[in-house]
């Protein structure tokens, strides 16, 4: 049992459950490791917690890679991301309380309680939908009902994962251009702030009440506010227009400025150190990642067959001598943004998540809880 290994210090893997291969991680002083190394590295007192935690330990019943390594993108420099699951335990059941997550920032690990998973798996939330599409060869370790879990990942499929990886496709689009206008003049400045909210304005239809889009006018003209050469001007003309909707939309928009705003230094920090295709890449990786699931109704995180690309795009060769995206690299988003609306009108996915199958798995597992059975 789980319990025992986590309780020994041990990270005992059953063969049965998984296999390990050597797989590229790093730890935080930037030695290389394997598989192996990384096993040995979850023994340490760094990493007392997943034993030591009221909540981990024996409750665990999966463990594996998150972030970069997660999706196959890792490179010098990369953080070594640990997420897991661990089942509630069995007074959380009988009170109707839940930790939700134990978080580790010194070790960039997060632990969901098996509820809270159940529930953000419920609602596609894409960081942890990816939990269940790792490499299999990168999963530490799967109980029991970790595989069950996986075995059933496909009830919690349908096509709210258009508009949960959309938005974050959506949200890392916005955090590309972000930083691209960081590089640039004010005028060009305006112009990714005017791209950024016609981003966000293309998804409102789908969250606000209807309206033409003649009806809202975004432009760029010669400034009349001071210290600028030029900057958006907007003209409005709606009537009859819920007022709550209007706030919503408005204050996404002075978000999106807001954001371009606040330079900083962290932001100067990230330019320096090559956030930009790294932003790049995850983007198309959410294109990839909700293509599969909506044309497929698989998960995937581990990109073997792109990896290539995915790389190449990571590592600044999608931009040009000023640190900016090419037009190539446009034309590979418009593609997949093409490709992602074809998938969108095509998806055999239902409309919602199989809510009666994913009930009774929950209380099957809680009720297993509850008899001290796992």
């Amino acid at each position: 049992m789980l319990q025992t290994s986590f309780a020994n210090r041990e990270l005992i893997l059953p063969w049965h459950a998984v296999k390990l291969v050597m797989c590229r991680g790093r730890c935080r002083n930037g030695v290389k490791m394997n598989i192996e190394e990384i096993k040995e590295k979850l023994k340490t007192d760094e990493y007392n917690f997943l034993r030591e935690d009221k909540n981990l330990g024996g409750n665990i019943i999966l463990l594996t890679l998150g972030g970069s390594h997660a999706y196959g993108m890792d490179k010098e420099g990369s953080d070594l991301d640990v997420r897991g699951i661990a089942l509630n335990p069995k007074e959380d059941v009988l009170l109707g309380t839940d930790f939700e997550q134990v978080v580790n920032a010194d070790t960039d690990t997060t632990i969901y309680s098996f509820n809270k998973m159940i529930q953000l798996l419920t609602s596609n939330n894409p960081n942890t939908v990816e939990i269940l599409g790792c490499n299999p060869k990168h999963y530490f370790y799967l109980s029991d009902i970790g595989r069950e879990l996986l075995d059933n990942r496909k009830i919690f499929l349908s096509k709210i994962c258009i508009h949960t990886f959309g938005g974050y496709a959506s949200s890392q689009l916005r955090r590309m251009e972000n930083k691209a206008a960081r590089l640039v003049g004010q005028t060009q400045n305006e112009a990714y702030i005017l791209k950024s909210i016609n981003n966000a304005k293309y998804d409102f239809k789908n969250r606000y009440y209807p309206y033409d889009d003649s009806r809202i006018n975004l432009y760029i003209d010669k400034a009349v506010q001071e210290g600028y050469d030029s900057e958006i001007f907007m003209d409005v003309c709606l009537e009859h227009y819920p007022l709550r909707d209007w706030t919503g939309m408005w204050n996404e928009m002075k978000a999106i400025v807001s954001s371009y705003n606040k330079i900083g230094k962290r932001n100067e920090k990230a330019i320096s150190h090559d956030k930009l295709g790294k932003h790049m890449a995850h983007l198309i990786r959410l294109y990839m990642m909700c293509i599969d699931i909506l044309e497929k109704e698989e998960i995937i995180t581990y990109r073997t067959e792109e990896h290539e690309l995915l790389m190449s795009i990571r590592n600044g060769e999608y931009l040009d001598e000023n640190r900016q995206p090419t037009s190539a690299f446009y034309d590979l988003l418009d593609e997949y943004e093409k490709r992602f609306d074809n998938a969108k009108k095509n998806t055999s996915l239902p409309d919602l998540p199989d809510y009666k199958r994913i009930n009774e798995f929950k209380m099957y597992v809680n009720e297993r809880i509850v008899k001290c059975e796992v």
